[in-house]
């Protein structure tokens, strides 16, 4: 038990039934990643009818940049995720809560610092870098700067999140997640649509939504770790000074997995850049928000989830002295993203006008460039898939950095290879950039699965320094 009380930490990962203990860390975490996703369906379904279009392609964008720019401050916790899964897993909760107090307080001066405010003054020039149509730029740019200011919640949501997972506990972030995502429609649909005596917002109105669930959300999740109901839990006796060793070592392990996010999302702008150099630039850019951010967001995200469920097992069964659970671990949760990514697949294939309809996609462009992205698509969530949860068992287990050589390859060099080389020599069609996306997945896919067997991450070394409490 920690001081000052606390949830005993869960040993059936490392002890109990394998194919049980992934099922158990994946699906509150594919569950609540799925049910996160209608807060996207919803705004673009409200913003589709009430502004357009355009509207649908500003959030698309604008999610795509504030993605960029976040996924730095969001790295730490993917630091977190290492040293708490490997603390966990050597039973040593007193190191767990530290590790997440620490994360806790890099990610809210990372937000002081960095986030808000160059988020706020950068805005117009990013825009500016993806080929954003005035129409779609004019929409984006309102939306952009309250996402950036208002993310502090959001953040924290996260990281109790992510530790909570780490830590064996998955369904505590499923709550939370369920409760933020309610919120976070209701009060979209209020400052989208202007209900009751609140302003008539249009797009800026689901960033104004997002901000204010965040911040409630957050709170309520503060108030959950000093309750001591959790496996992780702050409480009075513990250190509240920072602890630059720790904050060491969630920087070296996170800050690869960060310059990965960073460098796939930079990718994904670049590949919103080629489809605004397209003819019917807006219509392609709104197929593209509403076909990959959001419908292919439902195989990305019960995949996260199962990678979020391969990291634990990986990361707590190293710590452990069990590598041969984490091997284990890994193909079960590929094997249960196989199977789900197949059955999302088929309805791609099978009924995509419907599903882009959810939408309010009813211009005949954007459906048939639509319905294309889908059938590509569909293939695609095979591989990608099964790298996610391939990348769950390397970062778990500490190589954060063969994820990040992996991406730059498969996620930048690939697609956006194929998409300059088909425009300098006969210019670019939707169908390329659509079959850039599908080789890049197979790329990670096969590197992924190729460099988890070769087993380097097993004689990765954590350590902590003991610190007076």
């Amino acid at each position: 038990m920690p001081s000052g009380g606390g949830k005993p930490l869960d040993r059936s990962i490392v002890e109990g039934p394998l194919a049980r203990a992934v099922w158990m860390l994946a699906w509150p975490t594919m569950l609540q990643n799925l049910v996160g996703g209608l807060q996207g369906v919803v705004d673009h379904a409200l913003v589709g009818h009430f502004v357009g279009y355009a509207g649908n392609a500003a959030i698309g964008v604008g999610i795509q940049i504030f993605i960029v720019v976040i996924v730095f401050v969001i790295s730490v916790f993917s630091g977190m995720g290492v040293l708490v899964a490997r603390f966990a897993g050597a039973n040593e909760p007193d190191k767990v809560n530290r590790t997440v107090y620490q994360a806790f307080l890099a990610a809210v001066a990372l937000w002081g610092l960095v986030l808000a405010p160059l988020g706020w003054l950068l805005a117009p020039s990013l825009l500016g870098v993806v080929n954003a149509a005035p129409a779609v730029r004019a929409e984006a740019l309102p939306f952009l700067r309250i996402m950036f200011l208002g993310s502090l919640g959001m953040l924290l949501f996260f990281m109790v999140s992510g530790a909570l997972r780490a830590a064996g506990d998955a369904r505590t972030p499923l709550r939370l997640g369920v409760l933020l995502t309610v919120l976070n429609i209701a009060c979209n649909v209020a400052f989208i649509t202007g209900l009751g005596p609140l302003p008539r917002l249009g797009t800026a109105g689901a960033a104004v939504g997002t901000t204010v669930a965040g911040l409630v959300v957050s709170g309520i999740a503060g108030y959950l770790l000093f309750s001591g109901r959790l496996p992780v839990t702050w409480h009075r006796g513990m250190s509240w000074r920072p602890d630059w060793g720790i904050i060491r070592e969630l920087f070296r392990f996170g800050l690869p997995t960060g310059v990965q996010g960073i460098a796939m999302n930079i990718a994904g702008v670049l590949l919103i850049r080629f489809v605004g150099s397209l003819a019917q630039s807006a219509q392609a850019q709104a197929a593209y928000a509403v076909g990959y951010t959001e419908l292919f967001s439902f195989i990305t995200w019960t995949s996260v989830g199962l990678m979020s469920a391969a990291a634990t097992v990986g990361g707590q069964n190293l710590g452990a002295g069990r590598p041969e659970r984490a091997v284990h671990g890994v193909r079960v949760a590929a094997a249960l993203g196989l199977a789900l990514a197949a059955a999302i697949g088929i309805l791609f294939v099978s009924i995509p006008r419907s599903l882009l309809g959810l939408f309010g996609m009813t211009d005949p462009v954007v459906v048939g460039l639509g319905v294309q992205l889908l059938g590509f698509l569909s293939v695609s969530g095979l591989f990608v898939t099964v790298a996610l949860t391939y990348t769950g068992g390397l970062q778990g287990t500490g190589d954060t950095r063969s994820p990040l050589y992996i991406s730059i390859v498969s996620q930048i060099v690939v697609p956006l290879g194929i998409c300059t080389l088909f425009q300098a020599t006969r210019g670019l069609r939707p169908a390329d950039i659509w079959t850039a996306i599908l080789l890049g997945h197979i790329t990670r896919c096969a590197l992924s699965v190729l460099r988890f067997r070769q087993g380097k991450w097993r004689t990765i070394k954590v350590e902590m320094a003991t610190v007076p409490q």
